[in-house]
């Protein structure tokens, strides 16, 4: 829920300067009017016809694997290299045959007696409801979910031009345009989440994937979760955490914000900017709040990060009475177009190379894990997974 504003004097002028250009249409309570497709104020984006066609093709596949659910599983899939590994299983690249037309999809497969054991049976659930629901530009798509006696399979979009955190890693830091394109895909995204009373609570370089034309993808909702106002389960990454997650104060919309400030500043600078040897440490110098900027910031980047770094979560950007359009506004983004770049029209900074649809060469190698024969689940636990 927004939060009445209780800006200082000077920060308060700053705002009226960012956003006194144009009016925002309310509701009766003076909140601002959302569209429900693109989770942006009511006016503001108008849907291109090339989206539309995008979005129409993610209805009809996802339509396909629900007419098949009751038969889907994994031996109808051609499999490819591993893309990932994580604590629950590994994510492959497989081709799918339609007719006259291979498809090419990224399988997570999750081994059901490790989420037991880790207790994440909730946060999968979450991740599998949440994506199901959705759909955005610069948002991972689900197609399908199913699962057999050992493991649940998630049948996503595959996102060929890997890791935003490789190519980071790459160069060392961006440039200030290259941030600005990448921060304002994302800024729609978190917008779009929160108008459904989504947190998304992971937001970091290796959970965003560059797509074949060079827009941003965020994927890995597993900590993501519908959020009226607060939750205070502790999770995320330490370098990313807002001061209230680490406090247990309860946390909303706000801990994306904050996670934003701390993206931006990372793209510009080449490293977070609270960083210690271990998690304590880190939390030490994230409650303290001492920012120290590299030189070569910039200043309407610098002013945008500490009011996005702001501990009071009142006077935090984002969580105002205008939400997301402080942030929108605000000057580091005057260049952006916002109805353009909900449309994919901005011109990326990186293009991803590849050969073909089933190029894996943007990620990393990943040795192949020998055929595991796990314990068999008992009733009781493989009723937790009855609805998936």
């Amino acid at each position: 829920m927004p939060i009445t504003s209780t800006l200082s004097e000077k920060d308060r002028e700053s705002r009226d300067d960012d956003t006194r250009e144009r009016k925002i249409p309310v509701d009766a309570n003076g909140r601002p009017l959302i569209d429900e497709r693109t989770g942006t104020i009511v006016g503001e984006i108008k849907i291109s016809p090339e989206i539309e066609r995008v979005q129409e093709e993610v209805a009809k596949l996802r339509a396909h694997f629900a007419a098949i659910r009751p038969r889907l599983n994994k031996h109808m899939f051609h499999f490819g290299e591993t893309l990932g590994t994580g604590t629950f299983g590994r994510v492959r690249l497989v081709t799918y045959q339609q007719s006259n037309k291979t498809h090419v999809f990224a399988l997570k497969m999750l081994k059901k007696s490790e989420i037991i054991r880790l207790k994440q049976v909730e946060h999968i659930k979450n991740e599998k409801n949440i994506l199901s629901e959705i759909s955005h530009p610069f948002i991972v798509n689900l197609y399908s979910h199913f699962q057999d006696e050992n493991n649940l399979y998630m049948l996503m979009e595959y996102v060929i031009g890997g890791e935003l955190f490789s190519q980071l890693r790459k160069v060392g830091r961006f440039s200030n345009e290259t941030s600005r394109f990448y921060a304002a895909e994302i800024v729609l995204a978190l917008q779009y989440l929160h108008s459904k009373n989504i947190v998304y609570r992971d937001l970091k370089p290796e959970n965003l994937l560059i797509d074949h034309e060079g827009h941003m993808k965020i994927t890995d909702f597993g900590f993501a979760k519908k959020v009226e106002d607060r939750t205070w389960t502790l999770c995320g990454t330490p370098e990313y955490l807002a001061p209230e997650i680490i406090q247990s104060k309860g946390h909303g919309k706000g801990a994306d914000w904050w996670a934003l400030g701390i993206l931006i500043y990372e793209m510009l600078a080449g490293y977070p900017p609270f960083y210690d040897e271990n998690p304590f440490g880190i939390y030490q110098k994230i409650l303290a709040g001492k920012i120290e900027f590299p030189k070569h910031f910039d200043p309407h980047a610098k002013d945008l990060v500490k009011k996005l770094l702001t501990a009071d979560i009142t006077q935090r950007y984002g969580c105002l009475k205008d939400g997301a359009e402080d942030i929108k506004r605000h000057k580091w983004f005057k260049p952006i177009d916002w109805n353009k770049c909900y449309n994919r029209k901005l011109k990326p900074p990186f293009i991803p190379k590849f050969k073909a649809a089933n190029d894996t060469s943007n990620f990393d190698k990943y040795p192949e894990s020998p055929p595991a024969s796990p314990k068999p689940l008992t009733p009781e636990e493989e009723a937790l997974f009855a609805h998936f």
